[in-house]
């Protein structure tokens, strides 16, 4: 599975991972139980994680680098249930980010997240990233 694939869906808790998309919604396949369902458009709106970006006091940063952040951080990632604890972590680990418009909901979202993806063994990888290289290369 690809960082790529992974997408967010309005009303659903949890990520997902994008089968395929059709004109009017996607197949998607849940991470957490591993089913598979179609998923209205019309009901539901999707976010790539790879275009989700997050606050910051200077230019927003994408989701993959906080990611990086926290998997490079040798601070513990804090439990999702304690919002001091998931506020201090985010405090100590970008402390640029901006407070006041980034809540604890999202950040307890974000190691909700961290933790799916971890568990799942997917690399934290922009497909821009890579394309940039190859042509560098």
């Amino acid at each position: 599975m690809e960082y790529n694939k992974l997408i967010s869906v309005t009303g659903f808790s949890g990520l997902f991972e994008l089968i395929t998309s059709k004109t009017d919604g996607a197949i998607v396949r849940s991470l957490e139980d591993n089913t598979t369902k179609f998923v209205s458009s019309r009901i539901h709106q999707f976010s790539h994680l790879e275009s989700i970006e997050v606050y910051t006091t200077d230019e927003n940063i994408n989701l993959a680098d906080l990611f990086k952040k926290m998997d490079a951080s040798e601070t513990p990632i804090p439990s999702e249930k304690d919002n001091k604890a998931v506020l201090g972590y985010f405090k100590t680990i970008t402390p640029e980010l901006d407070f006041e418009r980034v809540y604890t909901s999202d950040m307890k979202k974000m190691v909700r997240w961290f933790n799916v993806i971890k568990k799942h063994n997917i690399e934290i990888k922009l497909t821009e990233s890579t394309e940039e290289e190859e042509t560098e290369n």
